[in-house]
């Protein structure tokens, strides 16, 4: 083999020895900028520059993760959508059930009061409970269908106008048909008392319906709905005395 030949055996060495093989550096070597020694080193560029490149994943991690802030808490937010759920769903409550039911109940309770009371002075109890149960089934009809007919519910958000005529209905019957009932006494004084005592029992319950569902403080109701019917009795016996 030529002196040729063998430079280039000796420049492109096997493939068994083609990987070099690893030689540290002077800087590698040093002790002083190896290990923990190397964050106290006099060497104030090469820590600078250490110290750069090792915090920049570090930061870059601390910008990635989420940051939260100890004030806010995590249920924070589905406390407050379900607050407002529930709100929300009590004001439809209120529009769709309590204003009608609440509608029907007074107007059943002291629309049947005058001729009522007007028919007992003039007649009897016997009387007096026909035509309360009259005037109850009436007023029940007569309500249903102008709460059903005058809101379709569309427009103001009340829900089935049917609903709503149906509960209307119901409760003018039943606020007109309790204080009629103690007429089945045949004695009319003791009817007109127990009719009385039915009618403030009325009253105080619409009193807590609109202090619960519309806020109206007790008082406030009481006076009104007392005031109320106290008119529409003495107009019944007005006229049942004349």
């Amino acid at each position: 083999m030529d002196h040729g030949a063998r430079e280039r055996t000796d420049a492109l060495p096997s493939h068994r020895y083609s990987r070099p093989r690893y030689r540290p550096s002077a800087h590698a070597r040093d002790t002083r900028t190896s290990g923990p020694h190397f964050l106290v080193s006099d060497g104030a560029a090469a820590t600078g520059a250490t110290l750069v490149s090792v915090g920049a994943p570090t930061a870059t991690m601390a910008r990635s993760m989420p940051q939260t802030s100890p004030a806010v808490k995590p249920g924070a937010g589905f406390a407050d959508t379900l607050l407002r759920r529930i709100e929300a769903d009590e004001q439809a409550f209120v529009l769709q059930y309590v204003q009608p039911g609440l509608v029907g109940l007074i107007d059943g309770t002291l629309s049947t009061l005058a001729p009522i009371f007007a028919v007992a002075l003039l007649s009897s109890s016997h009387a007096a409970l026909l035509v309360g149960l009259a005037t109850a089934l009436g007023a029940g009809i007569s309500m249903g269908l102008s709460e059903a007919l005058s809101d379709d519910g569309g427009q103001t958000g009340r829900g089935s106008s049917t609903t709503r005529g149906a509960i209307t209905g119901v409760m003018t019957t039943v606020g007109g048909v309790f204080h009629a009932l103690p007429f089945l006494i045949s004695d009319r004084a003791i009817a007109l008392v127990f009719a009385a005592i039915v009618v403030a029992i009325e009253l105080g319950v619409i009193a807590l319906i609109r202090k619960r569902y519309l806020e109206v403080s007790l008082r406030c109701s009481l006076i009104q709905v007392v005031f109320g019917g106290v008119l529409i009795v003495g107009v019944g016996l007005w006229l049942g005395g004349l």
